[in-house]
């Protein structure tokens, strides 16, 4: 496909990106002319020679070299080459006999705490063809980051966790080609978007000083590496783009949705928000970009709640509680017998707690409980109440307003109010299952007009296919990386003193969230 040659992706809430299909690697159609006494070159060199013009002085690896000349003779001298970015220059990744142009395979990645993504992409269209998923092997050794880096420095700690993530990758890839009738071989490129911890674990790189002061990482931008390198069950010499971080805790993922909004590209100010484990903030625009994140913690990943569990079928997902007879009703993933509550419900059930009166704005349970029933014993799959305790709320708590507090340290210190965001962005899978308005009501996100918030979904993911197929692209997250502000918070004092001012509901300052204010007005429950 020639390099002009686009299509059109039409990603959620009808934001679009034009992408100029260049991908990490490109299958060429050669006709060779047949070696004869007159021209006596070797294989190698004659392969060469035809690619000279469009890649000049083209690396090819030892182990391709004998693959030349039986591909050669056996296509008769017609034969398909695939040639691949490496870090300086091209290398040819595979040679096959005959044309196989029409078959040409990548994958984009998201390697997230808890579960990790491949998408199967076609590299001649850009369309996903497929996508498997599972949750990330790591689990085993600690739900959260911290614990995993705390693993790595015992024993052989950092090689079980790098083994662990690289048999969930390698069984995505095998579930991928199992159902696509093709061989993993024929998978020539990768990208992966994923937080800084988790590339440095699958790369087996130490991480230990991510969460150390002055907190800096092995690698902030590991640039293209080969499958053999990384582990990938692919072709070995498949270019593998790992999405550049700019700190500790704003690594590739969250650039991937600074990339999918195209926020960096428009004169509008917008906030970027990917709650997880931390809670990472980007705001800017074409002209700058700044960025921080806030040690979240693990409430909203279920790992710490007293009936929490992931966002999988049986989960509660969404509540509702009547503000006179505080009876719930509730939905469940699948619409099957509860199992227990995951983290939108969790929000969900927080924000109905708050505008029951059944809590106080600092979070706390009035009438001297410390839990609230969701789902009955009868009803529960396991025969015990799925509650939210007095701990769980606490949690929540110190992740909303890690959240509060970095965004307000953020608007500080570029001198921009609330009022002047254009577009609010809401970054990764809680981002595209999280209820805006009960967001909203505890004070999660901020109190935008509706209109200016969009979801992007798994924009890790969507980053990682837009690098996949577009050099632009990738110049253009490198230069993200390159410019955006970072402000470390783990030292800040300034964040320490607002962070401890914000664990209200929704906020110290009710004038931040106008429509919540307005809602609790007209249920006398302002003074």
């Amino acid at each position: 496909m020639a390099a002009n040659d686009k299509t059109q992706i039409i990603l959620k809430d009808s934001i679009s990106a034009e992408l100029d299909i260049d991908p990490l690697t490109r299958k060429h159609l050669l006709r060779l002319d047949e070696p004869d006494l007159a021209d006596n070159r070797g294989d190698v060199d004659r392969l060469r020679y035809a690619l000279a013009k469009k890649y000049g002085l083209l690396s090819v690896p030892l182990d391709i070299m004998n693959k030349v000349s039986r591909a050669c003779r056996e296509g008769n001298w017609e034969v398909t080459a695939t040639v691949g970015v490496r870090q300086n220059g091209y290398a040819m990744i595979d040679i096959h006999p005959g044309d196989t142009t029409s078959k040409h395979l990548g994958l984009a990645i998201d390697i997230g705490t808890t579960t990790v993504v491949g998408y199967l992409v076609d590299m001649l269209s850009g369309n996903i063809l497929d996508i498997a998923a599972d949750y990330n092997g790591q689990i085993s050794y600690g739900e959260d980051i911290l614990t995993r880096i705390y693993t790595t420095g015992e024993g052989e700690g950092l090689t079980l966790l790098r083994s662990a993530v690289l048999e969930t990758l390698n069984g995505i890839i095998r579930k991928l080609s199992g159902s696509g009738g093709f061989a993993q071989r024929d998978i020539t490129a990768a990208a992966i978007g994923a937080n800084s911890t988790m590339i440095h674990l699958l790369l087996g790189l130490d991480p230990s000083r991510i969460c150390l002061a002055p907190y800096i990482s092995v690698v902030n931008s590991p640039g293209i590496l080969t499958a053999r390198e990384v582990g990938l069950d692919v072709n070995p010499l498949a270019p593998v783009y790992c999405l550049p971080g700019v700190g500790s805790y704003v690594g590739g993922d969250v650039l991937g949705g600074v990339l999918v909004s195209n926020m960096y590209k428009s004169g509008e100010l917008a906030l970027l928000v990917d709650i997880g484990t931390n809670g990472e903030i980007v705001m800017g625009n074409s002209e700058w970009l700044v960025a921080c994140a806030g040690a979240a913690g693990p409430a909203l990943e279920g790992g710490v709640v007293k009936s929490g569990m992931r966002a999988e079928p049986g989960a509660v997902s969404e509540v509702k509680i009547d503000p006179d007879t505080y009876s719930v009703t509730y939905r469940t993933i699948g619409d099957i017998t509860p199992v227990g509550i995951c983290g939108s419900g969790l929000v969900d059930c927080l924000a109905e707690l708050f505008l029951s009166g059944i809590i106080d704005r600092a979070g706390k349970f009035k009438g001297g409980v410390d839990r609230f029933v969701i789902v009955s014993a009868g009803e529960s799959a396991s025969g015990e109440d799925i509650v939210v305790t007095q701990v769980d709320i606490n949690n929540l708590m110190r992740t909303k307003g890690a959240v509060n507090a970095a965004l307000e340290l953020l608007l500080e210190s570029v001198g921009c109010g609330l009022g002047e965001l254009e577009k609010f962005y809401a970054a990764g899978a809680f981002g595209q299952y999280l209820h805006l308005e009960s967001s909203i009501t505890i004070g999660l996100y901020p109190d935008l007009p509706r209109g200016k918030m969009i979801r992007l979904g798994n924009s890790s993911g969507e980053g990682a296919r837009q690098v996949l197929l577009s050099s632009d692209k990738r110049r253009d997250i490198e230069s993200i990386a390159k410019n955006i502000t970072y402000f470390e918070l783990n030292a800040n004092q300034t964040f320490m003193n607002k962070f401890v001012g914000s664990k209200f509901l929704p906020h110290t300052n009710m004038d931040y969230f106008p429509t919540v204010k307005a809602r609790l007005a007209s249920r006398g429950m302002l003074k």
